[in-house]
């Protein structure tokens, strides 16, 4: 971390909280692998609903088109709509599991422009393969009936589609983003206490293969989100890599007084010996230790307590 001083390498181990409390990372990594590894065992019944909505779309749209040329006297066929329709929506399918990959890594960028200049090439990109994919499946289906197929491809033509499919993306990657938030929001409130604060874990073991690692809340002097792990900085200099998020740890450790004073860290507000406020309305805290993190004024109220004791000694 850029804005953390004499922070050490930690490594990968995996969080056990006491009293059978479920590791954060069992419903993220369950059904995950190849290339698409932000894809988990529950996105796949996404997926089959994006696929089941896009061909009934797509069905309804060939019946309006076929009605509409027969309404304005042409002949009714259905065949040649259905083609465009399912032609189009084949490619949209075969697209949507990268696409929900594409979210997942767009939801990992703490940086605003980056997200928006990750969406734009995610949209370009979609809409390119989109249309090359649509063209080369109706020129290979109607090669094989005897006919052709001609895009008449020109800058409007382009254009035409692309903003359809931009649409399309947005509206796909923008229904997996809000599933993403709600099951992030459902984790957090399942890893919640469900009982009173003494019957919750006082200790926290961290898993490494078959070694667990038990650590004391109060020796933990900061916890920081590092892409899809949270990192567990110790007063002893050891540093532990867990897989998870840095809200189901704030869940489990407020009570020991670990508050959230950035927006990618926590801080063990017991530990802290210095607050040095900026003109910013950012601060830096120092621990027993000597270590020292910069806080966001965003979270200015979390050390208010401390501003105090401060302010009156």
């Amino acid at each position: 971390m850029t804005d953390v001083k004499n922070a050490p390498d930690g490594r990968g181990v995996e969080p056990v909280w006491d009293q059978n409390q479920p590791a954060w990372d069992e419903t993220t990594s369950r059904g995950t692998s190849g290339l698409l590894r932000g894809i988990t065992g529950a996105d796949w019944l996404v997926y089959a609903g994006v696929g089941a909505v896009a061909l009934a779309i797509g069905s309804v749209n060939a019946l309006s088109i076929a009605d509409d040329i027969a309404r304005r006297g042409g002949p009714y066929n259905l065949k040649t709509p259905l083609l465009w329709e399912m032609t189009s929506i084949a490619v949209i399918i075969l697209l949507a599991p990268a696409l929900f990959a594409a979210v997942r890594r767009i939801r990992r960028e703490p940086r605003r422009l980056v997200r928006i200049a990750l969406v734009i090439a995610v949209i370009i990109v979609f809409s390119a393969v989109h249309i090359t994919g649509m063209v080369a499946l109706r020129k290979l289906v109607l090669w094989m009936l005897g006919g052709s197929y001609d895009f008449h491809l020109s800058l409007a033509t382009v254009l035409y589609e692309a903003r359809k499919d931009a649409v399309t993306c947005l509206l796909i990657g923008g229904g997996m983003w809000l599933i993403d938030s709600r099951r992030e929001v459902g984790a957090v409130a399942m890893a919640a206490p469900a009982t009173a604060a003494e019957t919750l874990p006082h200790m926290v073991w961290l898993r490494d293969g078959t070694t667990r690692i038990r650590i004391e809340p109060k020796e933990i002097i900061w916890i920081s989100s590092a892409g899809n792990y949270v990192e567990y900085s110790l007063a002893d200099g050891r540093s532990h890599l867990v897989r998870g998020t840095l809200a189901a740890a704030e869940a489990q450790l407020a009570r020991f007084k670990l508050a959230r004073v950035h927006r990618t860290r926590l801080a063990n507000l017991d530990r802290v010996t210095a607050v040095a406020l900026k003109p910013s309305g950012d601060f830096e805290l120092t621990f027993d230790t000597g270590q020292t993190t910069v806080g966001s004024r965003r979270y200015r109220n979390a050390i208010a307590s401390l501003e105090r004791i401060t302010a009156s000694s």
